[in-house]
Order: C-alpha cells, then structure tokens, then sequence
C-alpha cells in the first residue's frame, strides 16, 4: 500500500496546506491562473511546499475520477491506525463517532466534514470491508479529513470495550430503538454510533452499546442517509453541550 495520497479541490488543499501534516506537494493545473491559483501558491511557499505546474490529463492519471478542479495536493495517507489510538482520556469535551462499516465514500466524506464542525475528537472506521480515505472522500470532506483524526480498527466491537473501560457512555442509533434520540443524554465522554447504508448497526456492535436511540421521524420515509443521521445526532449533542 501507497505510503501517500491525492486530495484535490480548492478547499481541500487549502485546509491541507493550513494543516499540522503539511502536504509533499501541490499540483496546479498549468491551464489554471486566477486568484484562486494564486491563494494556493501564496499558503504554499509560506509553507515551504513546492508548488509544480501539471497537465490537466496528467492530474487526471494521478488522481482517477477524482473531480480535483485542476488542482491536486499529495499527502501522506492516513497514519493513525489502531486501537492505540483511542487511548485518551474520558474527560467531558471528549465526542467520538464510530461508524460502522460505511460503504460510500461520498457518506464517509460527508460525516467527516460534519464531524469537525461539531467537534468530534475522532472518527473510528473499520479498516476493512468499509469505505477508507480515499481521494473520493477527500474532496468531499472539503478538509476536515486533514483536522479531524480518523483511526481504522481490526475490531470495531473491541474499541468500543476499550471505550467504555475509559469511560465513555456509547450510543448506537437503531430505527427499531424505543427511546428517542432527543431524551439521551450525550453529554459528557460519549461515542456515537452509525451503521452502515441500508443494513445499520451490525448485530455485535448493537448489543455492544450501552443504550440506543433513534430520530423520530415525522413523515413516511423510513430512513434517513447516514451522513445526515451523523449530523443530527452530533449537533444534537453540541446543543445538549452549550444548553448545559
């Protein structure tokens, strides 16, 4: 497996280039110019990254249906791995979503870009039979995969144990769940958690949580996309947060 990565779009590379892990390198397309070009290379050269002048065909071979606006930056690929990583303190601040086995990138980019508006202190995915951080999920978290920390497990279920031996309380969203989203308590040290499309929580990873909740839903649709589900149930915690 590649040690590196493509992320491309305007917004993206920015936030990369504005980043503790800095890119290797950016490509522009040498079709581009314009104040956007310009913001790029400017950010860049006060970071000391090097900025090349790229065919848009050339941009294209490096990053493969990725719809990088004729712009590209190679960063190292995700290096946080492992339960390990979840070896941080409870304390009250602390919001973790773990997302249970998400199969579209675009729905892992878009829970990732909701995750660091609200805050979240990390992402947990499978590291396999899931959607990883591909340059597809880039684009769309539009720079929140370079600031929000993603860890990949071998064993969701098991981190979810060692969460809990930490002192999280864990709340699994389950449209069977009798207890509405709205009457749970997600303040202090909580982990929320999302399933995957269609299928939702795993049956391991529902008996696994502490409690479950679901959104109530006021018209015939069933179900909502996962990534809105994550942004409902992160803000309603930021709300619970602030109320209190």
């Amino acid at each position: 497996m590649s040690n590196t990565t493509y992320i491309g779009g305007w917004h993206a590379v920015l936030a990369a280039l504005e980043s503790e892990v800095l890119p290797l390198e950016v490509y522009i397309s040498d079709s581009r110019s314009g104040e956007r070009a310009a913001q790029i290379s400017k950010v860049a050269a006060a970071r000391s990254v090097p900025v090349r002048a790229r065919s848009r065909s050339d941009l294209d071979v490096l990053a493969p249906g990725l719809r990088h606006q004729g712009v590209l930056a190679m960063v190292p690929a995700a290096s946080i791995s492992g339960e390990e990583a979840l070896e941080v303190p409870a304390t009250p601040d602390r919001l973790v979503l773990i997302l249970d086995g998400i199969q579209d990138p675009h729905n892992l980019g878009a829970c990732l870009r909701t995750s660091e508006a609200a805050g979240v202190t990390a992402v947990v995915i499978p590291k396999d039979r899931a959607a990883s951080l591909t340059p597809a999920a880039r684009k769309v978290a539009a720079g929140a995969a370079e600031r929000v920390p993603v860890v990949a497990v071998t064993n969701i279920v098991r981190s979810m144990k060692r969460l809990q031996e930490l002192g999280y309380w864990i709340t699994g969203l389950a449209g069977e769940a009798t207890e509405s989203l709205y009457d749970v308590d997600l303040t202090g040290p909580t982990v929320l958690v999302m399933g995957s499309e269609g299928e939702g929580l795993r049956r391991l990873t529902r008996e696994n949580c502490d409690r479950l909740a679901k959104i109530p839903m006021q018209g015939q649709i069933e179900s909502l996309n996962v990534s809105v589900a994550a942004g409902i149930c992160l803000f309603e915690s930021v709300r619970q947060r602030q109320t209190r």
